[in-house]
């Protein structure tokens, strides 16, 4: 087979997982909001997803880490180490947010939302997703060193890891209070904040 035709098929074949694995979260996430997260079973996802309980565990390991999964992340990898160098990482992190959440349909925004709301309410995905911050952490350690040609552990780069990781915390956790609260511009307000330096005055009488 010739290159660009191995490369195509490659490609397809790629296209394809993404997109029964994206079905699958779908369909787990709707059986999970319609009777709750103990009661759907791995077989009933497979079916409302029209594949087989052995392939669900094939893009799946168990029924925890269809939430955990986060389709989102390798878009806002690409985009933000496609920003242009002479961005500071957080203007790069900024940019790389609005590009992948100002484009996606009001469907997958509900996800992300339907998402964290199981993070919160589902104690053994809580847990799960707590274990699951660390790698959160060492990822972005590594894009930022990797943007300004750092070492990943160096202790300021790890420290702005952390911080921006805050600061999307801060987001889940206060938007899912106010189901009216718009998850990216409320997450974005706190980039911008951390841009500014983080000021913090006490307030004029």
């Amino acid at each position: 087979m010739p290159l660009n035709d191995d490369l195509q098929a490659t490609g397809l074949r790629e296209r394809k997982k993404a997109k029964t694995r994206a079905a699958i979260q779908r369909e787990a996430l709707r059986l999970f909001g319609r009777q709750g997260y103990a009661a759907t079973t791995v077989e009933q996802i497979a079916a409302a997803a029209e594949v087989s309980p052995s392939t669900f565990f094939r893009y799946f390991p168990s029924k925890e880490d269809v939430v955990l999964y986060d389709v989102l992340d390798p878009a806002l990898i690409a985009a933000f180490r496609a920003q242009p160098p002479e961005l500071s990482p957080i203007q790069a992190l900024r940019a790389a947010f609005v590009n992948v959440f100002k484009s996606l349909p009001a469907e997958e925004l509900a996800q992300q939302r339907e998402r964290a709301a199981l993070f919160l309410s589902v104690p053994e995905l809580r847990a799960a997703w707590i274990g699951e911050l660390g790698e959160t952490i060492l990822l972005m350690e590594e894009l930022i060193a990797e943007r300004l040609g750092r070492r990943a552990d160096d202790s300021a780069v790890r420290n702005f890891a952390g911080a921006v990781l805050g600061v999307a915390l801060v987001a889940v956790l206060y938007g899912m209070r106010d189901p009216k609260t718009d998850l990216f511009d409320s997450m974005d307000a706190g980039f911008a904040y951390l841009e500014a330096g983080l000021p913090l005055e006490r307030p004029s009488t």
